[in-house]
């Protein structure tokens, strides 16, 4: 496997399915270092099943995938989590245990399964605690705290996995603004840092301040890749959302607004 400075996710004619349907066909995707891509697409289309096929965990119905240079599904687990993350769309906590228990996790993959944890994998877990303002909560049960504080727990559960990709499914769900400008911007600088990120988002404003590129899922097979400032229009996202978008110009920014009817 290649080192962590040249790690790439990529698929190769990639069909994402579920039965009778056909969600997504001949995907050609790279999500390289240094890069943010958004995937934009309705309720439904396989933005949630494309992340979590890219990340080994479901079988696809064609095309290849390969991690660091290897095909994924020969890839050991724990060697895939050394290197990529996967935020999930919703987290669930069945036993109680603390903020700062449940964010160690994330170190999991670089710690031998008969290997304590030691300063450093605790250093990290802290420092990520306090990336998404949560250090002051570190001794809380995670069955106390709200939707938003939750979901930012998760957030700082795949930064200590410290890996070099981050497949995101709806990173700013239950967020208040502040925290989805943040953790976007966190993920902005992630990339710029050398990181790959592949972020599913439903705002397509955020998309177009944070994303490099935009994949777009119609859900019926078809997609579309491109640089965020040529892929985002009003006929594209019309089509896409099946409901008029209309661009306003702002403070030199473009926005997309749905306007109905």
């Amino acid at each position: 496997m290649r080192s962590a400075e040249e790690c790439e996710l990529s698929c190769h004619a990639l069909d994402v399915s579920v039965p009778g349907r056909l969600l997504v066909r001949g995907l050609e995707l790279s999500i390289a270092p240094g890069n943010f891509i958004a995937v934009l697409g309705q309720n439904g289309t396989g933005k949630s099943l494309t992340l979590h096929t890219l990340a080994g965990l479901r079988p696809y119905a064609g095309g290849r995938i390969r991690l660091c240079g290897e095909d994924i599904g020969k890839t050991r687990r724990t060697t895939i989590a050394q290197h990529l993350a996967l935020l999930p769309q919703y987290t669930e906590d069945i036993f109680p245990a603390t903020v700062f228990d449940t964010v160690m996790i994330g170190r999991h993959p670089h710690v031998g399964r008969f290997n304590l944890e030691s300063d450093e994998d605790r250093r990290i877990a802290r420092a990520a605690l306090a990336e998404l303002d949560l250090d002051e909560l570190s001794s809380r049960d995670v069955l106390t705290l709200s939707g938003g504080e939750r979901r930012r727990l998760a957030i700082a559960q795949i930064l200590t996995q410290s890996p070099q990709l981050y497949l995101l499914d709806e990173p700013t769900n239950h967020l208040d603004p502040q925290h989805q400008l943040q953790v976007l911007q966190m993920f902005r600088n992630k990339a710029l840092q050398g990181a790959g990120v592949l972020a599913s988002l439903h705002d397509v404003n955020l998309a177009a301040r944070y994303a490099d590129s935009c994949l777009l899922l119609y859900g019926d097979g078809r997609w579309e890749l491109g640089l965020t400032a040529d892929i985002l229009s009003e006929d594209r996202l019309t089509e896409l959302y099946e409901t008029p978008i209309e661009s306003l110009s702002w403070r030199n920014h473009q926005l997309f607004v749905a306007t109905g009817g």
